[in-house]
């Protein structure tokens, strides 16, 4: 209290003090610091998310919802966000890490109340259109492969090149198709249409995704739209499978100002540089299988994506 009885002004604490001074201080040396360390303007993380979906190798990690888990939680949980920017580039891969993906995505969005802005480059392709789906808007390159809303399966049978070689397959199961679509034994009929039982039942869920995702936006007959068609990325717009065309630079720089910033958030890397590629590194490496196992991740990988000419 003063003489007169008043209350005397509180004066500035020591943190006080110094929390001016770093800020003059910020102030005064920001015209030198690089633009992303200036500070100012809106904040937009970028997702990168490229590659095959569950093939994943050593030396090449696929997309898993354990390789993207961390960067998506950075992504939308860093300071300032005005929204999410996913850049993906993918011809697809299993359907269950694309499900899981997509969810992840969906989950976090609604958590952060943060729009999430998915730009679609070479492919967005099947699982990779999935992924896709989980943002408020897609946008794409005129010459984008994107779509492919279908399920795929693959195998070879070796039956007759066995009895030709004079090689004997002998298979123990118990339970009646236990060995279902072995590749060297002789193909069934009743096997084929249990595996497209299976393959509908995937596919029905897809298009349920797709339908909730785009909604009124979808304005294709659905007989091409969910046929496994793909399309270029203007196609894609008029089907409204897609939303404009555009680059992530020049739309983000548009909506959100010149001084917008683009953080990109990618996957963790080791001491040396590489993605780690998770727990199954050693069993790769070093397993009486690994290099095995390893090419045949890579003719899987190359396969997916010359479905697209790439």
């Amino acid at each position: 209290m003063s003489e007169q009885g008043t209350p005397r002004a509180a004066e500035p604490s020591m943190s006080e003090h110094l929390r001016q001074l770093l800020a003059s201080v910020r102030e005064a040396v920001r015209p030198w610091l690089p633009k992303r360390l200036r500070g100012g303007g809106a904040v937009v993380p970028v997702v990168r998310l490229s590659g095959a979906i569950g093939l994943s190798t050593p030396l090449r990690p696929g997309l898993t919802l354990a390789s993207v888990a961390r960067p998506l939680e950075k992504a939308f949980t860093m300071r300032g966000a005005k929204a999410v920017a996913l850049a993906v580039n993918s011809p697809g891969g299993s359907p269950v890490q694309s499900h899981l993906i997509y969810r992840r995505i969906k989950q976090l969005a609604a958590e952060h109340k943060l729009p999430v802005i998915a730009f679609a480059e070479d492919v967005a392709a099947s699982g990779g259109y999935m992924i896709v789906c989980a943002a408020d808007e897609i946008i794409c390159d005129d010459s984008t492969i994107i779509g492919s809303i279908g399920v795929i399966g693959g195998s070879f049978g070796f039956a007759g090149l066995l009895q030709k070689l004079g090689i004997e397959r002998r298979l123990y199961t118990s339970g009646e198709r236990k060995a279902m679509l072995d590749p060297f034994l002789p193909e069934k009929p009743e096997d084929v249409e249990r595996l497209k039982s299976v393959q509908r039942d995937i596919h029905e869920d897809f298009i349920a995704l797709v339908k909730a995702s785009r909604g009124a936006r979808l304005t294709g007959p659905e007989n091409d739209l969910f046929s496994g068609e793909f399309w270029t990325g203007r196609k894609a717009v008029t089907l409204g499978v897609a939303d404009s065309i555009g680059d992530i630079r020049t739309v983000l720089r548009r909506r959100f100002g010149e001084d917008v910033r683009m953080p990109l958030i990618g996957p963790e890397r080791s001491l040396f540089g590489r993605m780690r590629p998770g727990v199954a590194l050693r069993e790769r490496l070093f397993g009486d299988t690994g290099f095995a196992d390893e090419m045949i991740s890579a003719l899987e990988e190359r396969a997916l994506w010359s479905r697209y000419g790439l």
